[in-house]
């Protein structure tokens, strides 16, 4: 099951597994990555069809369920957020 709650991390920091580390150690969240490049534009092209096909009462949610699966990069270490 995918957590409510987590960071998913795209763009070029997404391929630095120390720094993907930093954001979960101090959110406290496990970070995803997806593997797709120009990840603006896929998530503008998203809206944009969201925006095309709002008057049918589709979500935002419905329209990315094809987008592809984001993969889990790196969970908090234990104790992280104690420091």
């Amino acid at each position: 099951a995918v957590p409510r709650t987590r960071i998913l991390a795209t763009g070029g920091a997404s391929h630095n597994k120390k720094i993907l580390q930093v954001l979960s150690d101090v959110f406290n969240v496990p970070v995803f990555t997806i593997d797709t490049a120009n990840s603006a534009c896929l998530g503008s092209a998203y809206r944009a069809i969201h925006g095309l096909v709002a008057e049918r009462n589709v979500s935002l949610a419905d329209v990315v369920k094809l987008a592809p699966e984001p993969r889990l990069a790196v969970t908090p270490t234990p104790g992280a957020e104690e420091v």
